[in-house]
């Protein structure tokens, strides 16, 4: 079967947009392809910084002849219908329709649309063009005298169709004066002349030849295996960054791997600084001494061409570039080591951190308070987390984090251990931003989860006070993130932490206003919210989703660590075969109950009597569930769920014999009355632990 190559050549796609634009080419043309009936066989995307590349294998040469026969309104209804029919069949007159007869209908029309089969070529001429004028690149432009826009000038477009025995044909079709052919370029400047393309292995081939490697992770596999060959020879080992391989691979069509070095002097700067450094102006990786762990005074950079002086120039030119940018870096260092974080507090009232919340500054008055609050719950020296949460953004306005603003936390870190801080507060005014995702380690030291939690707290509770919560897929504050960062640094650090009580203090401090009922109002779906969180957190660590849901149902739970717990023992449990099949009873008790209460329009309430108790079954489930629910009860205070659920399980044989033996819809009214309120009780009974109508199964 044939094989369809698109490429697109144009001026340097920005190295951020090229993969998602690879993405988006295969996918609006396969799915052009199928909507037509053309399935395929299998569709890979390429891209270089100058050209986007499709090859689709397997398309079929044209598409099949189709026959529908589409049912319309029956004969004699309004014009209206019968115009709307003819309309979206395509028929100029009814009396192009057929009339077909249903026995209980009556008759009524039919339209047969039949559609003959096209050529794979044509189809896809005629598609195309719709797509190149509308592609979705995050910005685009215009030039010259035209109206499309592409992410740079458009120069060239291939288009070729065939199967590999034979030499494929050009698919006809032209956009803003650019027709579709099989020419393209290789490499800018090491071999900018046009050359003939016919399908993909060849395509790929030529490409090579003109100093062109097509497959973007072949260029990084290229540009690592280098690097990696470079550092080895120098003794020292390179620091991987995914984010700056992708970055690289995508400004070079050859990549050309090169050793550059700086003064040993600027290694007096923090390696972070020195990394971010180099990253961010130069593009350029850094190696460190496997000795020491510390950076080397030595790059790696990543140039486009083959120089004829062996890349001394190239290379001479970024020492210079990089040389300039690390004098700045030690002049924000030493300029911030000679202010004290406590110095800088006063600028704080100066930054607004939003505008319904206050500034900076005020917010680190409410995280002191309630770092205060947390101390003795986490375990953590109270001054010491008040300290730590006062200079936790203390370095937002030093001149380093003005100019790297990821190095927030780090840098403040770095600055209290010179400056003589205890070293559990230095380590949280770092570790108070973590977790920052889900492969983000959580703070440990009592300090730092202080910090932490007042940090996350209250950016919660203010974003809920002036009522700006996530909605659907947005969430521009990262509230999701913060809230599974107090559940991961609660569970992690084995914390008993009353969520309710320290929501309501941060409301508290936000809204000093705030009625009682308006605060339980917002604490309430916080904890709502919480829970959400704390299911999709549990669901990842393969929890049943209807086993958390059971432990909310109960209310009153904001203390996540005993809800795991719960969660966890009753996971065990009903997955035990008492459990299960307690489970069964409840759910069939449960059931009863439901159909009673609905015909009798009235829940059904009150204890059972004993001297109504007629059968041996009903005593002995009556006297199981009193022991059952007293020692549940007893486990759950002092959170032994392991042995309430244990408690709970003897119920087992009781709660089946009396569904063998007993008839709880009684003739005599007081007798079914009696048993409904036996029922109630085992309800009643496994609700001590959790609401079990919640479970599944």
């Amino acid at each position: 079967m044939p094989d369809l190559l698109l490429e697109f050549f144009s001026e340097e796609i920005p190295a951020r947009m090229q993969r998602r634009a690879a993405e988006d080419l295969k996918s609006l043309v396969t799915n052009a392809l199928v909507d037509a009936g053309l399935p395929y066989e299998g569709a890979k995307a390429y891209f270089t910084p100058r050209r986007l590349a499709l090859h689709v294998a397997g398309v079929p040469a044209g598409s099949a002849a189709t026959r529908e026969e589409r049912k319309g309104p029956r004969v004699g209804s309004p014009e209206k219908a019968l115009e709307g029919f003819l309309r979206g069949a395509g028929l100029s007159s009814i009396d192009e329709a057929t009339i077909q007869n249903d026995p209980k209908k009556g008759d009524f029309y039919v339209a047969v649309i039949e559609k003959p089969g096209r050529d794979a070529k044509e189809i896809i001429a005629d598609f195309m063009p719709g797509i190149v004028r509308n592609f979705p690149w995050p910005k685009s432009m215009k030039w010259g005298s035209g109206s499309m826009r592409w992410v740079r000038p458009l120069h060239s477009i291939i288009a070729t169709f065939g199967p590999e025995t034979e030499e494929p044909d050009v698919i006809g079709f032209e956009v803003e004066g650019i027709v579709a052919g099989n020419m393209t370029r290789g490499h800018r400047f090491l071999a900018g002349e046009a050359f003939k393309v016919r399908r993909l292995d060849d395509y790929a081939t030529q490409l090579e030849k003109h100093k062109v490697v097509l497959d973007a992770d072949r260029r990084k596999d290229m540009i690592l295996a280098d690097a990696k060959d470079r550092a080895l020879a120098l003794g020292l080992e390179l620091v991987e960054d995914a984010g700056l391989l992708e970055e690289v691979a995508g400004l070079v069509e050859w990549p050309v791997v090169l050793t550059g070095s700086f003064d040993e002097a600027f290694l007096e700067i923090p390696d972070e600084c020195i990394r971010l450094t180099i990253r961010a102006n130069q593009k350029c990786f850094v190696m460190k001494d496997p000795k020491t762990g510390r950076l080397a005074n030595k790059f790696i950079l990543v140039s486009n061409i083959i120089a004829p002086d062996g890349g001394k120039l190239i290379v001479a030119g970024n020492e210079k570039v990089i040389r300039a940018r690390l004098s700045d870096a030690r002049f924000f260092w030493e300029t911030d080591l000679k202010t004290r974080l406590d110095s800088n507090l006063p600028k704080l009232d100066s930054i607004v951190f939003h505008e319904k919340l206050g500034t900076q500054g005020e917010r680190v008055k409410r995280l002191e308070a309630l770092a205060a609050e947390l101390a003795p719950i986490v375990g953590a020296d109270k001054d010491k987390a008040v300290r730590a949460a006062r200079l936790a953004k203390a370095d937002l306005v030093s001149q380093m984090v003005y100019e790297f603003p990821e190095l927030q936390g780090l840098m403040g870190r770095t600055y209290a251990t010179k400056q003589g801080e205890d070293e559990s507060v230095a380590i949280a005014i770092e570790d108070h931003y973590r977790p920052q995702g889900p492969s983000d380690s959580v703070p440990t030291d009592p300090v730092a989860v202080a910090a932490a939690l007042a940090d996350k707290l209250d950016l919660l509770a203010g974003f809920w006070a002036i009522d700006e919560k996530p909605t659907g897929s947005k969430d521009p504050f990262a509230l999701r993130r913060a809230a599974l960062g107090v559940i991961r640094i609660a569970l992690e650090n084995n914390l008993r932490l009353p969520l309710g009580g320290k929501l309501t203090e941060s409301l508290r401090q936000i809204k000093p206003e705030l009625a009682s009922a308006e605060a339980k109002a917002l604490v309430d779906d916080l904890l709502s919210f919480f829970a959400d969180r704390l299911k999709v957190h549990l669901k990842d660590e393969g929890a049943r989703h209807d086993l958390i849901d059971a432990v909310f149902a109960l209310g009153g739970q904001d203390d996540l660590l005993l809800v795991v717990k719960r969660v966890e023992a009753l996971g065990s449990f009903v997955s035990s075969d008492d459990g299960a099949n307690l489970l069964a009873g409840y759910k069939r008790a449960v059931n009863i109950l439901r159909a009673e209460e609905k015909k009798d329009g009235a829940p059904v309430e009150g204890r059972p009597h004993a001297d109504h108790f007629k059968e041996q079954a009903e005593i002995d489930l009556a006297a199981a569930i009193d022991t059952a629910r007293a020692a549940a009860e007893s486990a759950v205070a002092s959170e032994d769920f392991e042995g309430a659920m244990a408690a709970l399980s003897k119920l087992r044989p009781p709660v089946d014999k009396f569904f063998e033996d007993i008839l709880v819809n009684a003739d005599d009214p007081a007798l079914r009355k009696n048993r409904l309120q036996l029922l109630a009780e085992i309800r009643n009974a496994t609700h001590v632990v959790a609401d079990f109508s919640k479970v599944a199964g």
